[in-house]
């Protein structure tokens, strides 16, 4: 009790006490509650992926409708972006070397937050670019498929939509910003369908909306963690970096034409089988004229084993009809007197330092396999076409040339074949495969798996360009259209890729993959014999180089003696052999 006042007056002053409550009480939470309203009503955080834009890469279609729908589209970066809509908990701050490009910036802004936008906008006017996220049960395999039917013999192969904005409603920009997605370590992370998506619509907008002039050339600054896809976006096109950031300057016209090839390998970025053999051939022959900046090369290191595939290569090479130049990087374990073999055969010598694959066993077979990546450090070429030194040239290849990197003919899964393979020499992109040695994971422990990492996005060429010596199904179907392929006169095929044992390796009478039961797929006669013809057409001081050595004809006759015994239906075992190197081993 309060001293001095009565109780009811107590009573009364209690119950005034409390109306003043009641009424703050009241005052204080209307703002509550228009504060809570608005924030209800805050549009939801979007990254500009909307339904009113669905069009292809190639073709757009704009559905007109009365407004925008915008729905958010959370990438990998869930810990980034508030459940609270409208709000990020972290922020995403512009690098400070974006306010060197001036303040009156137009910047197309792609898979962006709302108000990630507004922090550019003292740098000019920023245009939220609306597309349609790729479905998410669309999968790498459906861009990459394993086999298509080149021939189009059932139907036309076709690649599945990857939806794009509708560029034509957009005016030219200045800059074009784009978050990446990147769930790197994931497994997989590199080959996530809708990062490809964003990396194809900031190229497109460069390549339509971009200013192609000296200085004034448009700038495509992406947000990645990890390294954009060199593919599209070139280490030399590279200007600056800032932690996440990546600034490029990229060359219009390279951009606009790979851009232009299918999204995948979903479809052959050229029937050139059809052009090249039945077709007109004008295109390229105008190619072969004007030969600057562009060779074939091979590489041969740690061993002379394959010094007479390497002889035979060249030969026919030229027997094509090329200009262009050939060469052949070696190590120093090619003794001179090959080398100046190598040199009569038509090859351009220079010695490179070998590169150790680090995950190989010592004296493994794939040691040193990845040598194969001084290809890049040939920075005196535009374009180079490797070609593996197991590979006989039957037709002019001068036409790949026009294609851009990585082309290569399929292999396994979505995996390309390294076997043939259109390069684009570059110091930084040599010094990135350099850094990614001992983090790269290889499928199969050697440099094409290493590269099919590195090079996710690829141009599929025909398998007439590379056409593997294998038989998987192992099939007389199979084998029937395989050897008639290998062996038409005038060729079908421009060039037989010899997996498995070399003709060079064997007697000359019969392919000695017939010898081994886990060789029987590369075995073929029909390929045998054609190589060995095409041996005999060179210079009798060429051939020499293709003796066997006493090793190798031990291991021969051991082979066959095995075959024997195993009884194999085939019976190759029990040809009578009258290759004359038999008795003529080094």
């Amino acid at each position: 009790m309060v001293l001095g006042l009565r109780p009811q007056k107590i009573v009364k002053a209690i119950a005034s006490k409390a109306l003043v409550i009641r009424i703050n009480l009241v005052f204080l939470a209307f703002p509550i509650f228009m504060f809570v309203s608005l924030i209800l009503r805050w549009p939801s955080s979007s990254v500009h992926i909307d339904n009113a834009g669905r069009c292809s890469l190639r073709e757009c279609h704009h559905k007109a409708e009365s407004g925008v729908k915008m729905k958010a589209v959370l990438d990998e970066s869930n810990v980034h972006v508030s459940k609270q809509k409208g709000f990020s908990l972290t922020k995403i701050e512009v690098p400070s070397f974006v306010g060197d490009m001036g303040k009156r910036l137009k910047i197309g802004m792609v898979n962006m937050d709302v108000d990630e936008d507004s922090d550019w906008e003292i740098h000019g006017e920023t245009v939220p670019i609306h597309f349609e996220r790729v479905p998410k049960l669309l999968k790498w395999e459906d861009l990459f498929p394993e086999w298509i039917d080149e021939e189009e013999k059932n139907k036309v192969p076709s690649c599945p939509e990857i939806p794009m904005p509708d560029f034509k409603i957009y005016g030219k920009m200045d800059m074009i910003v784009a978050k990446l997605p990147c769930k790197y370590p994931e497994e997989g992370w590199n080959r996530e369908v809708f990062r490809l998506q964003v990396h194809l619509i900031a190229a497109k907008l460069a390549v339509e909306k971009g200013k192609r002039d000296g200085k004034l050339r448009t700038k495509v600054l992406l947000r990645s963690k990890c390294r954009p896809m060199m593919e599209l976006f070139r280490c030399d096109d590279l200007v600056r970096r800032e932690g996440e950031w990546w600034l490029f300057e990229p060359e219009v016209a390279r951009l606009e034409h790979k851009i232009s090839l299918p999204v995948g390998s979903c479809k052959l970025s050229l029937p050139i089988w059809s052009r090249g053999i039945n077709g007109d051939r004008s295109e390229h022959q105008s190619t072969t004229r004007t030969a600057k900046r562009e060779a074939y090369v091979t590489v041969l290191h740690s061993s002379e084993s394959y010094v007479c595939g390497a002889i035979t290569l060249a030969q026919s090479l030229l027997r094509t009809g090329t200009k262009r130049d050939l060469v052949l990087l070696i190590d120093k374990s090619i003794s001179r007197r090959k080398r100046d073999a190598l040199v009569a055969a038509g090859w351009e010598i220079r010695l490179i330092k070998r590169i150790r694959n680090p995950r190989a066993q010592k004296k493994a077979y794939n040691e040193y396999n990845y040598s194969k990546f001084r290809l890049w450090q040939l920075a005196d070429y535009d374009k180079i076409v490797f070609i593996d030194s197991d590979i006989l040239v039957l037709r002019n290849l001068d036409l790949l040339f026009r294609f851009p990197q990585m082309s290569a003919t399929g292999n396994d899964i979505w995996m390309f074949n390294s076997g043939i393979m259109i390069i684009e020499p570059s110091n930084c992109t040599f010094k990135a495969l350099m850094d990614g040695l001992d983090d790269v994971v290889s499928y199969n422990g050697g440099d094409q798996g290493f590269l099919n990492e590195v090079f996710v996005w690829w141009h599929r060429l025909s398998s007439r360009v590379n056409f593997l010596k294998n038989f998987w199904a192992n099939t007389t179907a199979e084998a029937t259209v395989k050897n008639g392929l290998m062996g038409a006169d005038p060729p079908k095929l421009y060039a037989i890729h010899y997996l498995g044992l070399k003709p060079w390796h064997c007697y000359r009478d019969y392919d000695c993959n017939w010898n081994r039961v886990d060789h029987h797929v590369y075995a073929s006669n029909v390929a045998h014999e054609r190589w060995w013809k095409f041996h005999d057409s060179m210079d009798e001081k060429l051939q020499k180089f293709c003796v066997l050595t006493k090793k190798r004809k031990l291991r021969l006759d051991s082979d066959r003696k095995l075959a024997r015994n195993m009884s194999f239906r085939d019976e190759h075992g029990k040809i009578k052999v009258k290759d004359p190197r038999r008795s003529h081993t080094v």
